[in-house]
């Protein structure tokens, strides 16, 4: 029987239970783990497919679960702006009494929301309060528990980000216990439990160990290859592995393997991290051809993504000034402090992104300042300084006791810069996107306070302070990794998250006192002696 028609006719047995019985009961089950099996072979099919379901159900749980899905099949195409404004088109849910299940869903959804925009701090606030709770741990329904292994998943995905790779794995391994064979969503998410595994073994530099792992989950996926999303992935993960044994054109191969997979379907957020994987290894086969090809591909495609992720960041701000979910942080607190939490929040928000706007207007205004104070320290270390200058760190100047003395607490102070060196421990400040506002989103500080002790304590405003970091990390990989002394000066500009070549010669220049391509001559130099 041909595939629609299969489909066609289980509706039809769905809708006349509904018609007899009043509501979908088990039936509801299958469809929706059908729908969750699409997101991962097509997510306009599985977005047409939830839909259709959603006009013939009333039930409130069931819409707003295929709600998630279409939101979760947006998110994968990469169009963030639809991915949360599926999510805001809930109707007024908050007013109906729904069950603990889904007020936990219903946290769980927008933990992925804030995760899915960058916005790693909310949403691992969110997912830390709701696995406090001994309920949720200990509860026996299905519904509950693969929720519960999909918030485990979603905090080892935010330590990932932060490279706190082993915190990130027994995440991992605690969403593992949580999960069954029962259906296509607890495959799916051991899956990608394994796939994300893998990386992260790559992370800490266990390569066998990862690939023997990874190379196991591609053979079992190619038997059925019936989810081309998760295939593509493993390739995109073995790739790398590849890339770090040097080994360019399997790592290619593998890149190539992956983007066959799903070359013809709206995959673009994976799409991305092959195309740029693709150019990564053609630059250092010196391949120029292929490398602008892929890089172009990449370019267009993730620009397309940050516009994307802006817009959604401001309909997440119109989430909490509807507040259309009453259990958006379910919190057990009293309806006061919960207003007053979403009121912060929501200003914060605003704020965030009034200032990005400014930020962006303004950027290049206090560039001449920072290029003196950089000189300045560039001469005064030189006395000291071998022939090959040390890579300086960001100093943690004391503040002045007396200074701003009525704008911020020590309190707040120490808060804020406990903060700033876990940032300056990741490699976020590698985003091109990093500005102000984002930052202090991500760490839910207000943005006047974050850039009065950035100016404070690291004696130097906003963009200096980022431009430094980006210069120490591709500095100190130039020295500890002669993969990148390959690489030309070109690539090094654009890798550190800078918008052009001659804007990184200059500050390159004047943190270590030499430009790139005499700072890599020196390095191998002393290699070679």
């Amino acid at each position: 029987m041909p595939k629609n028609k299969r489909n066609i006719l289980l509706l039809i047995v769905v809708f006349c239970s509904i018609f007899i019985n009043g509501q979908s009961g088990p039936d509801f089950t299958i469809l929706a783990d059908k729908a969750f099996q699409k997101l991962y072979q097509n997510p306009d099919d599985c977005i047409s497919y939830s839909q259709s379901l959603l006009l013939s159900d009333q039930n409130i749980e069931h819409k707003i679960v295929l709600q998630n899905i279409i939101s979760q099949a947006y998110a994968m195409k990469g169009d963030y702006v639809q991915s949360v404004s599926t999510s805001i088109q809930k109707e007024d849910f908050q007013q109906k009494n729904l069950s603990y299940f889904m007020q936990v869903f219903g946290d769980y959804n927008l933990a992925e929301q804030y995760q899915n925009l960058d916005l790693y701090n909310q949403s691992k606030k969110i997912i830390t309060h709701l696995l406090s709770d001994q309920r949720l741990l200990k509860s026996n329904d299905p519904r509950l528990r693969i929720t519960t292994a999909k918030l485990y998943q979603l905090q080892a995905l935010n330590f990932g980000i932060n490279r706190e790779y082993k915190a990130a794995l027994q995440y991992l391994n605690k969403s593992d216990k949580y999960t069954n064979n029962s259906n296509e969503e607890n495959t799916i998410t051991k899956i990608e439990n394994k796939i994300f595994r893998s990386t992260y073994l790559i992370k800490l530099s266990r390569l066998e160990e990862s690939k023997k792992l990874i190379d196991s989950l591609i053979y079992s996926l190619e038997k059925y290859k019936d989810r081309p999303f998760l295939l593509g992935l493993a390739y995109e993960t073995l790739s790398r592995y590849y890339f770090l044994k040097q080994d360019y054109k399997t790592s290619i191969a593998k890149s190539e393997t992956a983007l066959s997979q799903i070359v013809n379907l709206p995959f673009n957020s994976l799409k991305i991290k092959i195309y740029e994987s693709l150019s990564r290894n053609y630059f250092t086969l010196h391949d120029n051809v292929k490398y602008h090809q892929y890089n172009k591909l990449y370019t267009d495609l993730k620009t397309h993504e940050d516009s994307n992720t802006k817009e959604g960041i401001r309909y997440i701000v119109k989430l909490v000034e509807t507040n259309l979910n009453k259990n958006i942080e379910f919190q057990k607190q009293s309806y006061s402090q919960s207003f007053w939490i979403l009121t912060l929040i929501l200003s914060f928000l605003i704020l965030g992104l009034l200032i990005y706007l400014l930020i962006i207007k303004n950027k290049n205004r206090d560039l001449k300042k920072q290029f003196d104070f950089f000189e300045k320290q560039r001469r005064q270390k030189q006395k000291i300084a071998s022939s090959l200058p040390a890579i300086k760190t960001i100093p943690a100047v004391e503040k002045n006791a007396e200074k701003d003395s009525n704008k911020i607490s020590k309190e707040k102070e120490e808060e804020i810069l406990q903060k700033l060196e876990e940032f300056e421990q990741s490699d976020r400040f590698l985003n091109k996107n990093m500005s102000l506002s984002l930052l202090s989103s991500q760490m839910e500080i207000n943005t006047k306070y974050l850039s009065e002790v950035i100016n404070n304590s690291k004696e130097k405003n906003f963009n200096g302070y980022i431009n430094e970091l980006r210069i120490n990390h591709i500095a100190h990989l130039l020295r500890t990794n002669p993969t990148f002394l390959n690489y030309k000066v070109s690539y090094l500009a654009e890798y550190s998250g800078f918008s052009s070549h001659s804007t990184f010669t200059t500050i390159f220049k004047s943190v270590t006192g030499m430009s790139p391509n005499a700072y890599i001559q020196e390095i191998s130099k002393s290699k070679s002696s």
